[in-house]
């Protein structure tokens, strides 16, 4: 069993970190997420007052059960959490670097949208504007929410599916680009050119992921950005 992370080379080959079969399974939940997410989407814009605590309550339901999924899927596997999860920091040095890489994945997460994106901000933006919380008790519910995705996210699209399609194609920029593509897949309720912004996101982050071969700051950028989204027009 393995007890550090590490880039899972063998002979130069990428090797899998959990089995194809579990892949198949994670993809197949996932795939039934998003198309549940987009089909109910519709509906939610249309209701007058939409029960946003369950949205979000929900959401937060399912991305810990497939974080669940995942570790599970690679602790049968024989390899360590840490690989999905990131090394644990041993040292400050380590710790405040990861931050500073956060922060700058953060400016950039956000000024690709805003350069790429219509002028529009979210908060007049229909496809986003039934999810933004309202009063202390939603505000709360949407700060659960925005650690929960980027913890669980990051760990899905970043740490397992990047590293199981760069492993099934020996090939690093293919794992990050469709991994990429299925985390723009499952915002799909947010409308295509918003997807494709979000798939572009995850590109930098995976980018990141592979470069510091760990998910950490990929997690507090991911947080930050979804808590600015939601928070920052609210007063």
């Amino acid at each position: 069993m393995e007890t550090k992370l590490e880039v899972n080379r063998a002979g130069g080959r990428s090797r899998l970190i959990a089995s194809p079969w579990h892949t198949a399974i994670v993809l197949g939940v996932q795939f039934a997420l998003s198309l549940r997410g987009y089909l109910r989407s519709g509906q939610l814009r249309a209701a007058i007052n939409p029960d946003r605590m369950s949205i979000y309550e929900r959401t937060i339901l399912f991305q810990w059960l497939v974080f669940v999924l995942v570790i599970v899927g690679v602790r049968l596997h024989g390899t360590s959490v840490y690989v999905v999860l990131g090394e644990r920091w041993k040292t400050l040095e380590r710790f405040l670097t990861d931050i500073g890489i956060a922060v700058l994945l953060l400016i950039a997460s956000v000024m690709v949208p805003s350069i790429l994106g219509p002028h529009s901000q979210s908060t007049g933006d229909p496809a986003t504007q039934f999810l933004l919380p309202r009063g202390q008790a939603e505000i709360a519910g949407w700060i659960a929410l925005s650690l929960t995705a980027g913890l669980c996210e990051e760990v899905l699209f970043r740490g397992y599916l990047q590293r199981q399609f760069a492993a099934f194609t020996n090939n690093a920029a293919f794992g990050i680009l469709f991994s990429a593509l299925l985390f723009g897949a499952a915002h799909g309720y947010q409308g295509l050119a918003k997807a494709l912004l979000i798939a572009l996101t995850g590109v930098i982050l995976g980018v990141a992921a592979h470069w510091r071969n760990s998910t950490r700051p990929g997690m507090f950028a991911h947080a930050a950005q979804d808590l600015l989204g939601g928070l920052m027009p609210h007063r």
